[in-house]
């Protein structure tokens, strides 16, 4: 079931998911900062799950107000570029292309052609940085597991920064760009170990753990810093 609450003035997408092993309601925000996601056990109502919701505007207020403000691609605008903070420059005498170069202080981003290209000039562009990373990163987890994938392919994904179809296709964020590296490097091991558990049992976790020392650091930079990765290149 998806549905708005309306709270403080401002319209809340909610989603209500039933999960069969859950055995409470459940609420959290979603990644983005910007839905509510709630989870019932199987049997409950979804109009208990929304007023679940509804009893708990505080707290959703409390979560909203922390949520990081959102940085539009804009001249000037800092935005990390695998872990290291870059300005954004438009260059205007200059054909359509980004490219990233070292300056006195600050790295810069530099977004050449129409300024009202720049945003999406500069998201594509990044978009092709995190493909050839993870890219290189999956091929190389790929060989040291000896588990071949089909298929790397880039999304703005909410809801999860990395997935392994059945098939063999993986699936990642292309807001990882922003992380710093050794955090695509643990998520790239992570999906090519779903390609031969699709759990997280502790064979799976064994696998990753073997081919990749950094699982830990990565994790709690994903918990502690995560949800900042929604806010780059989105309109505040």
């Amino acid at each position: 079931m998806e549905t708005t609450i309306e709270i403080a003035g401002r319209e809340i997408p909610v989603r209500i998911s039933p999960h069969p092993r859950a055995r409470r309601i459940t609420m959290r925000l979603a990644r983005d900062a910007d839905a509510v996601r709630i989870t019932v056990p199987a049997g409950i109502s979804e109009k208990r799950g929304l007023d679940f919701a509804l009893s708990r505007r505080d707290w959703i207020i409390g979560q909203l107000k922390r949520r990081p403000a959102a940085v539009p691609f804009t001249p000037g605008a800092r935005i990390p570029f695998r872990g290291e903070t870059h300005v954004v420059v438009h260059v205007a005498d200059r054909r359509g292309t980004v490219w990233r170069e070292d300056g006195e202080g600050m790295a810069r981003l530099c977004v050449a052609g129409a300024p009202e290209h720049l945003a999406r000039r500069l998201t594509d562009w990044l978009k092709r940085q995190a493909r050839e990373d993870l890219l290189r990163a999956c091929t190389r987890y790929s060989r040291l597991m000896d588990l071949p994938f089909r298929r790397i392919s880039v999304r703005d994904q909410k809801s999860r920064w990395g997935s392994c179809s059945a098939r063999g296709n993986l699936n990642f964020s292309w807001r990882l760009i922003f992380a710093p590296p050794f955090v695509l490097d643990y998520l790239a091991a992570h999906e090519v170990a779903h390609l031969a558990e699709m759990n997280h049992s502790a064979r799976f976790w064994k696998l990753v753990r073997r081919h990749c020392s950094h699982v830990d650091e990565a994790e709690d930079w994903l918990r502690d810093h995560g949800r900042t990765l929604h806010r780059w290149g989105v309109e505040g």
